[in-house]
């Protein structure tokens, strides 16, 4: 009950930045009472937020930290059901691990699960990803879509789709999109997308759509073999971001496109990839487990694979590859 009158107290903080509101109005709307809400202030100084108290005046949020916590993204959320269970923890493994442990403990479809730091992030393919503290978006989103098992992977797409339109919408950094789950800017990795299913024969029981995602990382502090393929929203922009709003935008432009994917099919999520995708129309290698193939990225198969021109003008789908630009 705590945590939620702070949340509301918070947002209504936030709502009215820079203006004061009276102990009265904040008592009236979160149905407690001044002594509580002189607590819950208190916690909030404690935790970073500098609020100005003044008499027959009331409270005013002067500052806010860069926090990922429930009350600052539920404060920002405009979404249906997107968010509107948050599981935070300071440091964790995984956000993919939290988010199955998470299903066993009932959650549902819409639940947010995230850390300000992760010491085993993973990446497609099992490779590492570099996750300092307090600087980047580690998340996983719990998904329970009634569609074919041999159609998920299209949710990777439609997740790329999402993510690349709501970094777009609040950097206006030119982000796009290298298949199947990769974001870059100007050739450098800066988000990746990792989708894991459970199910049987034909069902899927559940998705967890995980992303780890660079906003504060200075670029020096990218391991040296990192430094020439991976970069950060604020090494590009030269400026900073608060992570709580750019997670909102991200909820919001995934419910929009995952709603979509489902009333009206691939086809349209399809058609948005490709105007975001950095590869159509180059030669790249597609390292596959059958062994590596030459040609030009041409588009996206209605399946989600890639679609590659080969040498003799063959267009053949490539469902699961590493791919390289020549």
């Amino acid at each position: 009950m705590g945590s939620e009158i702070r949340e509301h107290l918070l947002a209504l903080l936030i709502e009215h930045a820079d203006q004061f509101v009276s102990g009265e109005e904040i008592s009236r709307q979160l149905g407690c009472t001044r002594t509580a809400i002189w607590k819950h202030i208190d916690e909030l100084r404690k935790a970073g937020y500098e609020i100005e108290a003044r008499p027959k005046a009331g409270y005013c949020l002067r500052y806010q930290p860069d926090r990922i916590a429930p009350e600052e993204i539920k404060a920002l959320l405009s979404t249906r059901r997107f968010g509107h269970a948050i599981h935070y923890v300071e440091s964790v493994d995984s956000t993919q691990w939290l988010a199955h442990q998470g299903v066993r403990s009932g959650a549902k479809e819409g639940a947010l699960f995230l850390a300000d730091e992760q010491t085993q992030g993973r990446g497609r393919m099992g490779r590492k990803w570099h996750s300092p503290p307090r600087s980047g978006i580690w998340m996983s989103l719990l998904l329970q879509p009634q569609i074919p098992l041999n159609l998920a992977p299209q949710l990777t797409l439609m997740a790329s789709v999402g993510v690349t339109r709501a970094i777009r919408r609040e950097t206006g950094l030119p982000v796009t999109i290298k298949w199947p789950n990769d974001l870059l800017i100007d050739g450098k990795k800066v988000c990746g997308i990792l989708t894991e299913l459970r199910g049987e024969q034909d069902q899927i029981h559940y998705v967890v759509l995980g992303i780890g995602m660079n906003v504060n990382t200075p670029a020096a502090s990218f391991p040296e073999d990192l430094k020439t393929i991976a970069t950060s929203l604020a090494a590009e922009s030269g400026r900073t971001y608060r992570r709580a709003k750019l997670i909102a935008a991200i909820l919001e432009e995934l419910e929009h496109v995952y709603d979509l994917y489902l009333t009206e099919g691939f086809e349209p999520i399809r058609h948005s990839w490709e105007s975001f995708a950095c590869m159509l129309g180059q030669s790249v290698t597609a390292h596959t487990p059958q062994g590596p193939r030459q040609g030009i990225a041409r588009g996206l198969h209605a399946s989600g694979a890639l679609l590659l021109e080969t040498d003799e003008g063959v267009v053949v789908p490539v469902y699961s590859a590493d791919i390289r630009q020549v």
